[in-house]
């Protein structure tokens, strides 16, 4: 994940640098522009490369040989986990090494984010797919024709709107503020920012334990308590900690911090952080059920499910896991 603020932290923090320096001064190529276009290539093989393996991998070797849909979903999780690892273990390489927060600088802080743009395109792809299988799991495709296809685009678009526009802000707004406008200030604050990718394994994790209806294992239960602990910690703790460490660096207190930076840090740490506070009430209400025991009730046997006015069973749930519904035993199911 990056987002623009750092790059507003750092504008308050004061100092003024060319727009044109994206990598550390001893990593500054000859040539800036072929640089990021190589690793923003590498990110675009990489990451949907990633996910053909691994679909292929699935569907083939011994043993294995699921089926198209159940590949294509445990692929794009296992794509979301591998770059939430990445996005992490670079978060805390920039975080740690940086003493200045506003003024030292790591040169994989832009690298990164150059190379990680893809896979926020990618992945609205990968969700997609997710989504078209799960409506031909559940029957509602009977083929796939054109008229079918545009159906389930739709209803993608409808239900995952949330996802699909925060993947779209990733790429179209906070990529360019946080590589050109940052003006290599608050690499510190960027690294921060990657480690709210520590919560997406367990998300994804917990995706692949309800696809094949283990809610009721150890492993789901354990799985989840990670879950909610590492969203509160690395997502709905992140801007406040944010807040905090630029008080202490300004030397002001904390509740003086949103009126010395400017108004676009704190409109765009209340949009960016709204999402979060709302997914995490969801998690919420999952664990509640799974842990309090309500989850059991679910092993009664249940009234057939009634179609709606136009004779349809009712859609699987969103593909990106986020959903006010609850399956089975579960928590709400989050992918990345």
């Amino acid at each position: 994940m990056f987002t623009s603020e750092p790059c507003l932290f750092a504008e308050a923090g004061g100092g003024q640098e060319s727009c044109g320096r994206l990598l550390s001064a001893q990593n500054h190529p000859s040539s800036p522009a072929g640089i990021m276009l190589s690793i923003i290539a590498a990110g675009s093989v990489f990451f949907p490369g990633l996910f053909l393996l691994s679909k292929q991998c699935l569907k083939c070797v011994p043993g294995l040989r699921w089926s198209e849909g159940d590949a294509v979903v445990v692929s794009a999780r296992l794509v979301s986990s591998v770059q939430a690892i990445m996005a992490s273990t670079a978060g805390y390489i920039i975080s740690t090494s940086c003493q200045d927060i506003i003024e030292d600088q790591h040169w994989l802080t832009s690298s990164y984010i150059l190379f990680a743009v893809p896979y926020f395109v990618y992945d609205i792809y990968a969700m997609f797919l997710c989504y078209w299988y799960k409506l031909q799991v559940k029957g509602h495709e009977v083929d796939n024709g054109s008229r079918s296809r545009a159906a389930a685009v739709s209803g993608y678009l409808r239900r995952e709107f949330l996802m699909i526009l925060h993947h779209v802000v990733m790429v179209t707004v906070c990529f360019p503020v946080s590589v050109f406008w940052r003006q290599g200030k608050g690499d510190y604050f960027q690294g921060v920012m990657f480690l709210a990718e520590l919560s997406t394994p367990s998300v994804c994790l917990g995706k692949i334990l309800i696809q094949y209806k283990q809610q009721h294992t150890l492993l789901h239960k354990v799985n989840g308590a990670v879950m909610l602990i590492t969203f509160f910690l690395c997502r709905v703790l992140l801007f406040p900690y944010l807040y905090y460490m630029y008080g202490r660096y300004a030397s002001i207190p904390f509740y003086r911090v949103p009126f010395a930076v400017p108004w676009q840090c704190n409109l765009g740490a209340a949009l960016l952080m709204a999402p979060q506070l709302y997914w995490f009430s969801l998690i919420c209400r999952g664990a509640l059920r799974l842990f309090t025991g309500s989850s059991s009730r679910s092993r009664r046997p249940t009234a057939p499910v009634k179609p709606d006015h136009d004779g349809h069973e009712p859609l699987p749930q969103p593909a990106n896991g986020y959903s006010t519904r609850m399956v089975g035993r579960d928590t709400p199911t989050i992918s990345h």
